[in-house]
């Protein structure tokens, strides 16, 4: 009789800390031995010149989310997961949105109806707070944390979701008190809104014009004041999608404080730039996303973030909204100014492909950092790990086997997400997937899907050892606690 259900043979296992050659036995969806010349199992997959690394994690994806505008994200948990599993992911933390006034268990309970029965690999949730009323908090933080609900999303702009100072500080109050994660989307709101009105009054409503709306100062601004606020408190936090040297120089200015300060940023801070607004018609709304790209200098400051490691984690942002369509990019309102158009950009399927192609396999990040910014560092940040995030004996057999060689011409042609095109198309890469293993099971082989909807299962979350203050706030922690 078989000792394993799988064995993955004679493949380069990497980790976030290693690289070796050998197989890796699965049994019941978790990996239970890792060496060489292990014993026959009732499948087996020859892993010859193959990479195998953890399975992707999609720290920041939306799917099937509540919009103001009457816009619609064209990706649910069913075709958002299949896109994900097919480019290497195989966990997504999507948002469960909270609404004004709504109690944080009723958004909850919202997005898990949204997932059921519908993702192909597994997922957490992040939750969004736009409401940090002392009501609210009391009623529903502590219970969504100790249930495994332990990451929450402030935002500093929008105003149907944005929080004043003093709400912020309400929430890092929370989040200290309960070891939770908060993620920040930092951009000053003011700033934008002056802006936006002056461009408008000029006739400068061209999609380009979202960068000139939201130049790099409001990030920085809004980053320094996020991170004087958590360092205030002695609270630990993440900044998400960064999109500018500048507000990274304010995270590496506080790591080198010693601050527990986090950065994420996405693969459209790395290959898009002010340039792609300039194309013809309205093909610039393509890449109309908050923060919007930089310059192309600024690409390789952001590359440079990532192989020092002031970057934690990439994400893709994924906010997919179809460009031909008058509840995506052509909303209505959209052709008569930038404001109107949707923001977000697809993404999770690509994210790991353009990383591996242009950061591996051409010297900007080692392999081992590409599994920690890919999966391992996402899975300690928002209390996965070990469960996900690395190939070890007792973790579960989320594995995903790599071609470094295979060449591939990105097209949206290819993808398996829901939307009408990628901002990447027509680029050339190197480094491909070519096998999804979600808990032991191949869901995805050589592009072809496989696996039921809805086989995906709910992983609660740890309160993570990254969010355990540092014990010294600036003032007497029992004011706030």
């Amino acid at each position: 009789m078989a000792e394993y259900d799988l064995v993955i043979r004679n493949t380069t296992i990497a980790t976030a800390s290693d690289v070796v050659k050998g197989d890796i036995g699965i049994v019941g969806g978790r990996v239970v031995a890792l060496g060489e010349r292990l014993d026959k199992g009732r499948r087996e997959i020859d892993g010859t010149g193959r990479i195998a690394v953890p399975g992707g994690i999609d720290a920041h994806v939306h799917f099937d989310q509540d919009t103001a505008d009457g816009s619609v994200f064209c990706d649910d948990f069913e075709s958002g997961s299949r896109a994900a599993a097919a480019g290497g992911t195989t966990t997504i933390i999507p948002f469960a949105y909270q609404n004004k006034g709504q109690p944080l268990r009723d958004a909850v309970n919202k997005y898990h109806a949204r997932a059921e029965g519908k993702s192909l690999i597994d997922y957490a949730f992040h939750v969004i707070l736009s409401d940090a009323s002392e009501k609210i908090m009391g009623q529903d933080f502590t219970a969504l944390v100790a249930d495994g609900y332990t990451s929450f999303k402030v935002y500093m702009t929008y105003d149907d979701v944005k929080l004043t100072d003093r709400e912020m500080l309400d929430a890092l109050a929370a989040a200290r008190r309960e070891q939770a994660m908060l993620m920040i989307h930092a951009e000053n709101s003011d700033c934008i809104t002056w802006l936006t009105e002056r461009l408008e009054l000029k006739g400068m409503t061209a999609a380009k014009f979202h960068a000139t709306s939201r130049p790099f100062v409001v990030e920085r601004e809004a980053t320094h004041r996020a991170i004087s606020l958590a360092e205030l408190l002695d609270v630990p936090m993440l900044l998400v999608h960064v999109s500018a040297k500048e507000a990274m120089h304010e995270i590496q200015r506080a790591q080198a404080r010693g601050l527990r300060v986090y950065g994420e940023t996405c693969p459209q801070y790395l290959f898009l730039s002010e340039e792609d607004f300039e194309k013809p018609g309205d093909e610039g709304a393509k890449c109309v996303c908050s923060p919007p790209p930089r310059g192309t200098d600024n690409q390789e400051h952001i590359w440079t973030g990532l192989s020092a490691n002031t970057f934690q984690v990439l994400s893709s942002d994924h906010a997919a909204f179809k460009f031909d369509d008058v509840r995506g990019k052509k909303l209505p309102g959209a052709a008569q100014s930038f404001r109107k158009i949707p923001n977000g950009v697809p993404g999770v399927e690509t994210r790991l492909p353009l990383l591996f192609s242009e950061g591996v396999n051409k010297g900007r990040i080692t392999l081992q950092q590409f599994v920690a910014l890919s999966s391992t560092n996402a899975a300690k940040i928002y209390g996965l790990h070990p469960r996900k995030g690395t190939i070890a004996v007792g973790s579960d057999a989320d594995i995903v086997l790599w071609d470094p060689e295979r060449r591939v011409s990105l097209t949206n042609s290819i993808l398996h997400h829901n939307c009408d095109y990628t901002p990447y198309e027509g680029r050339e890469l190197t480094g491909y997937p070519v096998m999804t293993l979600s808990r032991g099971e191949v869901v995805m082989d050589e592009g072809r899907m496989s696996g039921s909807a809805g086989r995906g299962r709910f992983q609660k979350c740890d309160r993570p050892e990254a969010a355990r203050p540092r014990g010294r706030p600036l003032i007497d922690p029992s004011i706030f606690n």
